[in-house]
């Protein structure tokens, strides 16, 4: 796997003074737009530069890849991490790559997460005395739509982190026959796999739902539900998450039979008396 290189520009910048005319020119469309390094290539960049393809490639030399091809890889890795890098493929047939990238996302997760693994999800949820969704940074929006769609089937679903709450505040109820429901997508923030051992250390069963890249924390817990975000530009898509999260709650709601039932039309009752939604 290549190794993440967040110093391009820094590499560029160190050998900038000794650079000669064809080098600069390449080396100043470098520093406008690194991260654009990920959808170019030799001759692409040759052209932009007026130099030639030996040129570009003795320049990364110099900075310290073994090819240009590294080079390029080290970019390209950092949108499998979830940083938004662009396309350069134009507009046209957005659509239609965009639907090809969701089908591709939903017949990977419906691999990864067949129906006999949301059933058993279903019931640990549906079954536990209390249920901690927890979601940071791009995945705080799918915990918080997790947590609407559980607390219409079951009560005692709680979101975190809450604002002016600490982490240590959210787990300290956590115990046997809890569920911590733990979303972690992508650009995670460094203390998640510690967030996670902390849940699983309370003795709670750990649902992790997140992406394939996940894999490398080898965290502990109960299920993991694993949901490919690749999108077709510079931002991950949450659509096959988000149909997981729909699945999910049909599950819980189908274990709980008749109290789940009960609980939506108490609730949709309540609603109407408040009048909080539009009318019917």
């Amino acid at each position: 796997m290549v190794r993440v290189d967040l110093s391009l520009p820094g590499r560029v910048e160190a050998v900038y003074a000794d650079l000669g005319p064809a080098e600069r020119h390449i080396a100043d469309l470098l520093l406008q737009d690194p991260l654009g390094l990920a959808t170019t290539t030799t001759t692409e960049l040759a052209a932009g530069s007026g130099s030639s393809k030996a040129t570009v490639s003795r320049f990364f030399r110099r900075l310290g890849f073994d090819s240009f091809a590294e080079a390029r890889a080290s970019v390209r890795d950092l949108r499998t991490s979830g940083v938004p890098i662009g396309s350069r493929s134009g507009r046209d047939g957005l659509w239609a790559r965009h639907r090809a990238a969701e089908e591709r996302n939903l017949r990977r997760t419906a691999e990864a997460v067949p129906e006999e693994l949301l059933a058993a999800v279903g019931a640990v949820v549906a079954d536990a005395r209390d249920v901690l969704v927890l979601g940071f940074r791009n995945s705080y929006p799918v915990a918080l739509h997790l947590r609407e769609q559980l607390v219409q089937a079951r009560p005692r679903v709680q979101l975190a982190p809450l604002p002016g709450q600490s982490l240590a505040e959210e787990l300290a109820a956590l115990g046997p026959g809890d569920v911590a429901l733990t979303v972690g997508f992508r650009r995670r923030p460094a203390a998640f796999g510690e967030v996670v051992r902390a849940c699983a250390g309370t003795g709670a069963d750990v649902v992790l739902l997140a992406d394939p890249g996940v894999r490398r924390l080898r965290l502990p817990v109960t299920h993991r539900l694993e949901v490919p975000v690749d999108g077709v530009g510079a931002f991950d898509s949450y659509a096959a998450a988000h149909t997981v999260v729909c699945l999910l709650a049909e599950a819980v709601l189908e274990r709980r039979g008749a109290a789940g039932r009960e609980r939506v039309l108490r609730l949709a009752a309540r609603a109407e008396e408040l009048g909080e939604l539009e009318a019917r």
